[in-house]
């Protein structure tokens, strides 16, 4: 009972998932349509994507960039302005997710290292904002977009039209936001010390560009996945494990527990009614509460209002800490850095949340339809 406590306390949204589809299969006894429920060319591509970036990291390149860049600037405000600039540009790339999960740690040794521990606080709070909002620009820059671009059967003109206006404002705010950190001076920094593995840079590479292949259908997706399975076989067996399975075993859940919804009699009305119209409002509410992935997985199969809905969840991931996936990863990168101060993070988080939030809702109700 221990081990399964702290398995429900490390994967709660996992968790919650498995319950949904399990209680879900009560209502409609599982069968042969349970498996036009998922979504393999969105799983093989979150799996291709997190071991390229899994790659990219092992061979160094984001610390690389990270030093070359904070080397260049000599205040507290400067780095974290670089740091949060860090977070929302690679974002849309890379994942929300791996964003905080490579540079939140660097912002901890580099401040560490500068003398300056007592700005951590507030940087981790911008990059957390700043990964959820980067990420918002493009169809691999977080699970819910690669979901729903497959989903609708999106082109990429047709995404970013939707998502750069918001994104741009989103940069604009966050560099606003940015003032708000001290302009106290720095302790220069060490040399870096790890070398950037060339050779693992071209590998990973050319696979991050079969990833953007696939993405805009030029490649299918089984073709990328057995590429890139014959390719970590040769020369890099150890990365193929490093995916978070327990985010692809999510997805799968969610899409059980929502393929057996649209079965039960009169739910499948309901939702329909519920959110004609009222997409973003709906989206960005769900998100509050089950966080922004499980939202557009539920809510994708009673709408066709692919705008409403992808940035409903996308500006959804701000808010409560458990609105994005990767809110909770930056809360959790930053209470294992040392000295943190909880409660005051959680209102930081909170303010600057709400003001973006308020501020991005307000801008989107100005976007022509």
């Amino acid at each position: 009972m221990k081990m399964l406590w702290a398995g429900i306390k490390r994967e709660p949204v996992l968790t919650a998932a498995l319950v949904a589809a399990g209680v879900s299969c009560c209502f409609v006894p599982p069968d042969a349509a349970y498996l036009a429920y998922i979504d393999f060319r969105t799983l093989a591509l979150l799996y291709a994507l997190m071991a390229v970036v899994a790659g990219l990291r092992s061979a160094g390149v984001f610390q690389s960039l990270a030093h070359a860049l904070c080397g260049r600037v000599r205040s507290v405000r400067g780095v974290g302005a670089v740091l949060v600039c860090l977070c929302f540009f690679t974002s849309m790339l890379v994942t929300n997710d791996v964003a905080l999960l490579t540079f939140v740690p660097f912002a901890a040794v580099v401040l560490g290292l500068a003398g300056r521990g007592d700005a951590l606080l507030r940087v981790v709070v911008l990059q957390t904002a700043a990964a959820n909002l980067g990420s918002i620009l493009t169809p691999v820059g977080n699970p819910q977009n690669l979901y729903l671009y497959g989903r609708y059967g999106l082109t990429m003109g047709q995404f970013l039209a939707w998502t750069c206006p918001v994104w741009a404002l989103s940069l604009v705010l966050l560099l606003g936001c940015c003032r708000a950190l001290p302009r106290a001076a720095l302790r220069p920094l060490p040399p870096e010390t790890d070398p950037l593995r060339v050779r693992s840079l071209v590998l990973y590479g050319a696979l991050f560009g079969l990833c953007l292949l696939t993405v805009v259908r030029v490649l299918p997706w089984p073709a990328l996945l057995g590429i890139l399975v014959a390719v970590l076989l040769l020369f890099d067996r150890q990365t193929l494990l490093k995916p978070d399975f327990c985010l692809l075993l999510t997805f799968v859940g969610f899409f059980v527990f929502a393929g057996n919804l649209a079965r039960v009699p009169g739910v499948d009305g309901f939702l329909r009614a519920v959110l004609s119209g009222r997409e973003y409002p709906v989206a960005l509410l769900t998100s509050q509460v089950i966080s922004n992935v499980p939202a557009a997985l539920l809510l994708s199969g009673f709408t066709q209002n692919a705008r409403g809905l992808l940035l409903g969840v996308d500006i959804g991931g701000l808010g409560t800490p458990i609105a994005s996936l990767a809110s909770l990863i930056g809360f959790k990168l930053y209470l294992a850095a040392g000295n943190a101060r909880p409660g005051r993070f959680l209102l930081e988080f909170t303010l600057l949340n709400g003001l973006l939030l308020g501020l991005l809702s307000a801008f989107w109700l100005l976007l022509p339809a």
